[in-house]
């Protein structure tokens, strides 16, 4: 089969899945998904960078229900990775925060992502990699 290769004629819904399985395979050969998935990992590290988040902000950002969140939370709290608080104003709300062993694992997974993106960006150049960024975070804020 032949496919066709002009850039124009190529939806940018295949270039995202290529990239996303390229980084799974890397993220894969690179990192023991034993102890965490790809998906529990972009979850704890969104939690690191994330000032402030509760529960519910997860479970709205990531798309998934509130039982996969406190489930997923409840095995950060065992591994040592976060902990929750009540807030005091309303106690039913739950604040989340990275702890140091949290930091520590989080640092494993951007180095793997780092090396991943360098590696797929070795052939652009500093402002190519800024724009590619600047559009795409125009095309996720929809």
């Amino acid at each position: 089969m032949i496919f066709d290769e002009n850039p124009e004629n190529i939806f940018i819904y295949h270039y995202v899945e290529e990239m996303i399985s390229s980084y799974t395979e890397y993220y894969k050969s690179n990192f023991n998904e034993s102890e965490l998935t790809l998906k529990e990992f972009s979850i704890l590290l969104r939690i690191r960078f994330q000032s402030t988040a509760t529960q519910h902000d997860l479970v709205d950002l990531f798309k998934v229900s509130g039982a996969y969140i406190a489930k997923l939370l409840r095995k950060f709290e065992d591994m040592n990775y976060v902990v929750r608080k009540e807030v005091p104003e309303n106690r039913r709300k739950k604040l989340v925060k990275i702890t140091d062993e949290g930091i520590k694992k989080t640092d494993e997974l951007i180095e793997i992502i780092q090396n991943w993106e360098n590696k797929v960006t070795a052939n652009i150049s500093g402002d190519e990699l800024k724009t590619l960024k600047e559009i795409l975070f125009k095309i996720i804020i929809i």
